[in-house]
């Protein structure tokens, strides 16, 4: 009986490697070991191969992705408190989560005050987009004004490349909490049209729409032109319910008086 070939692992990682397949050479010996003591058929020892690809590079852009983003960390829906924050159906943020707003590049307007849960949604949404493939960048309000006026002077069409017009998702967050004046209102109106109909965007707030007019420097006409864009294909949370940060208050104040 002849002897069984030799199998050169070495060769053949190397030879993965110059392929681009540098997890699936990674993951070589191993794969092979077992597909020896298992008698795994061809087929499923090169699924295996295939699969440790592809979940890496996929875990590789996910990572990629959130650091690019610059989400908050540690903010998940997994962990979001919805007993707690009832005003918040569940059901509503699960159907958000699937990204079919975003590929429809409809809006979602986060209304409440301080406290009660409105950045928590908003990254979770933003993990979940990354998660799905879409692309997101996370701006507060009073960032995304600096980088505007950055490019106040520069036409739209120059401006493809940013990450404020190009992503996928655009979240915007703590708009409200200062006044807006002309010059500033008129390039967020620039935002607004420009990403109406190409692309997502989630914004969380502590003004109820109707007092946007006073936000975007007392100008009804530039107020409305905005919402109507805005709203046209909106997804609207009102969240009137209890704040976080001063129920975990109450729980160490409590908690020292034990």
């Amino acid at each position: 009986m002849s002897a069984k070939p030799k199998l050169d692992v070495d060769r053949s990682r190397e030879r993965l490697d110059r392929l681009g397949l540098s997890y699936a050479a990674e993951a070589l010996p191993d794969a092979l070991s077992r597909s020896v003591k298992q008698s795994v058929v061809p087929q499923a020892f090169l699924d295996e191969l295939l699969d440790a690809e592809l979940s890496a590079r996929e875990e590789r852009r996910i990572r990629t992705a959130l650091k690019l983003s610059n989400l908050p960390t540690g903010q998940t829906l997994a962990d979001f408190d919805f007993a707690f924050q009832p005003a918040i159906e569940r059901s509503r943020v699960e159907t958000l989560a699937t990204g079919a707003w975003i590929r429809a590049a409809e809006t979602l307007l986060i209304q409440g005050p301080p406290g009660v849960g409105k950045t928590h949604i908003a990254v979770g949404l933003g993990l979940k987009a990354i998660e799905q493939g879409f692309s997101a960048q996370f701006y507060r309000f009073n960032e995304l004004l600096v980088a505007l006026k950055a490019d106040a002077d520069v036409p739209p069409n120059r401006l493809r490349r940013k990450k404020y017009l190009n992503t996928a998702l655009l979240i915007i967050d703590e708009l409200g909490f200062e006044p807006m004046d002309r010059a500033e209102a008129s390039l967020f109106f620039r935002l607004v049209t420009y990403r109406y109909g190409r692309g997502s965007i989630l914004i969380t707030t502590n003004k109820s729409v109707r007092d946007w007019s006073e936000l975007l420097a007392g100008d009804e006409a530039l107020t409305t032109a905005i919402l109507d864009r805005l709203l046209h294909k909106a997804h609207v949370f009102n969240i009137k319910g209890r704040s976080y940060r001063l129920r975990d208050l109450e729980q160490t104040l409590g908690a020292r008086q034990n």
